[in-house]
């Protein structure tokens, strides 16, 4: 896959994941019970989930994270590697609680969306820093691992949790109730990712390669 390639459908893929946030996960059978990524992990609160609703808010993070990991190979010096981490710390506010949940009595169920909000923030000042000590090779590969990491969580943990309540929501429909556009395009968009993040660290691993010179 040639180098240009690769990153523009990494972009799409990133805007997918960004897009398919704000759409349709829940298709209900009226327009008042369909609900977007944004809105599903508050929807679900009344049917005694629990604080692993807050995986509906993990999209927004994940992408954030990754945002901040695209910049590892960046130079400080240039304007757009800080533009890009404040890009992604915006972004990952679409996950915070509204003021009334986290100064509530329920605030502990809330309390993980702040904390992973502060981890970006926290990635970003790391990114900052290992872009001044580390070896450019190194912060290269490190950016394509964690976009791995982060493109398999980002897919993987809000489908099971959709998978796990969609039966409950279903019965409670008294319809089948199947996947919107959105969490289709969450998940491939994170599953994108982390495939050409894979391609390209096989492709670091071929040039690092020894050739065996024979005699």
């Amino acid at each position: 896959m040639p180098r240009t390639r690769s990153l523009n459908l990494l972009l799409l893929a990133l805007t997918a994941v960004f897009i398919g946030y704000l759409t349709v996960w829940l298709p209900g059978p009226a327009a008042g019970l369909s609900f977007l990524g944004i809105e599903l992990g508050e929807w679900i609160k009344f049917m005694g989930t629990g604080p692993v609703r807050n995986l509906f808010y993990l999209p927004p993070i994940t992408l954030a994270l990754m945002l901040v990991a695209l910049t590892l190979p960046w130079p400080n010096s240039h304007w757009s590697t800080w533009a890009m981490r404040a890009l992604a710390v915006l972004i990952s506010l679409l996950a915070f609680p509204a003021l009334e949940d986290i100064t509530g009595p329920f605030r502990q169920e809330y309390l993980p969306r702040v904390q992973w909000i502060g981890l970006v923030v926290g990635a970003a000042g790391v990114t900052a820093v290992l872009s001044q000590i580390v070896p450019g090779d190194i912060r290269t590969g490190l950016c394509w691992l964690l976009l791995v990491v982060l493109g398999v969580a980002g897919a993987v943990q809000p489908m099971r949790l959709y998978l796990l309540i969609q039966p409950t929501i279903s019965q409670l429909f008294g319809v089948p109730v199947g996947f919107g556009w959105g969490i289709i395009l969450n998940g491939t968009g994170h599953l994108l990712i982390a495939m050409i993040s894979l391609w390209q660290l096989g492709q670091m691993a071929r040039v690092k390669k020894p050739r065996v010179v024979r005699s």
